[in-house]
């Protein structure tokens, strides 16, 4: 009797269990995918790119449209910076910029800055009146310069997304993907004032009751993560917990997105330092490498040196790389005349049957034809 009712209370907890799954009461811990990079993630969206070339390194729903809080400054800052011809001129903020809601570095109606200024206050303490004042500062509507914030996210590659306000707030409308965003920000990071910006962990500015305000990074991983440059937190009840994070090592720039992510901060350092662990930045193709002599016909030379002049390094595994080829493309010969820097063939570098990058060979030298040369001596003689 005993053994029975133990196994009818197991099967019923074991029942309750699965109901509980199944109607969201239990967050599932889902394997983050990504050749090789196995890493548990609890995001609602992620992606793991390496700078340089693009490559996604690790993914979930990276392409699902999510709400992504304050992480949208980082589209605001780049449209400011691009289209802000003096960061270092003051102006007079809006009085639309006071009483913001949300976070805030507690502007005041009648306050003179720069936008350099508040881009700090933007990017490390995420003030959304900060974003309305900048928004301001360079368009004469918020509508106006969130259109400004889609030109610059459909820029940098993102088909995914669409900005209606420079703060984040939810909104409908208001939304972008995992893998645009770290489209954007590695976009963002090549310019060297956001870069700048971002890595910055604590700053004055003017303004304030005492004349100076304090600015504090928000981004945790700045003082914890090896490497860490940025970039943005981001939170709000739909959105969730969000963060953009890029580290840089071992001439690897990488940028981590979570979007809806409770453990924000503890998951993108996992997955960089996963993903720097895993992954290397192998020089598949050397730069200027000299390749071969090609035969040369009725040429004032017998043969010509060629190269190819661009290098190309991507980040892999070392199992990866032992399946790598390069494949070059030439002519059996070549006929004169032959002009230096001439295409003569093309480089292929492959994974597997994946074709990688390709670039032209050239010749290294001039290569007159012989045709020709006889002819000046034949003029020669006759004088």
């Amino acid at each position: 009797m005993k053994t029975k009712l133990k196994k009818i209370l197991t099967l019923l907890i074991l029942a309750f269990l699965i109901v509980t799954f199944l109607v969201g009461g239990l967050t599932p811990r889902v394997v983050a995918h990504a050749d090789g990079l196995g890493v548990s993630c609890s995001a609602s969206g992620m992606a793991v790119l390496e700078m340089k070339t693009g490559r996604v390194l690790a993914s979930q729903n990276m392409d699902k449209q999510l709400k992504m809080a304050s992480t949208t400054k980082i589209v605001t800052a780049l449209t400011v910076i691009n289209n802000c011809d003096d960061l270092d001129k003051p102006f007079k903020i809006s009085d639309k910029a006071v009483g913001v809601e949300g976070t805030s570095i507690y502007l005041r109606r009648g306050e003179v800055l720069t936008a350099r200024e508040l881009l700090y206050g933007l990017m490390l303490r995420s003030g959304n009146d900060a974003s309305v004042a900048l928004a301001l500062h360079c368009a004469d509507s918020i509508e106006e310069f969130a259109e400004m914030m889609n030109k610059t996210a459909e820029e940098c590659g993102a088909k995914n997304s669409h900005f209606v306000n420079p703060h984040g707030l939810d909104a409908d409308e208001h939304y972008t993907t995992a893998y645009d965003l770290a489209l954007i920000t590695t976009k963002a990071l090549q310019n060297e004032t956001f870069k700048e910006i971002v890595s910055t962990k604590n700053i004055k500015i003017s303004g304030g009751e005492t004349g100076t305000r304090y600015l504090v990074n928000k981004n945790r991983l700045l003082n914890s993560l090896e490497g860490c440059i940025g970039v943005k937190t981001g939170f709000t009840s739909k959105a969730g917990r969000c963060l953009v994070s890029a580290v840089e090592r071992d001439g690897m720039t990488i940028v981590c997105v979570v979007l809806n992510c409770g453990p924000m901060f503890e998951e993108s350092a996992n997955l960089l330092n996963s993903a720097f662990k895993t992954y290397h930045n192998a020089e598949l193709l050397s730069p200027y490498h000299f390749i071969c002599n090609i035969p040369v016909v009725d040429g004032e030379k017998n043969k010509v040196r060629v190269y190819n002049p661009v290098g190309f390094t991507y980040p892999m595994t070392s199992e990866e790389q032992a399946r790598v080829s390069v494949d070059y493309d030439l002519p059996n010969q070549l006929i004169a005349p032959i002009k230096a820097e001439e295409k003569v063939g093309t480089a292929r570098v492959y994974l597997d049957d994946k074709l990688l990058f390709e670039t032209d060979i050239l010749a290294m030298e001039e290569v007159e034809s012989d045709a020709i040369i006889n002819k000046i001596k034949d003029i020669v003689d006759k004088f």
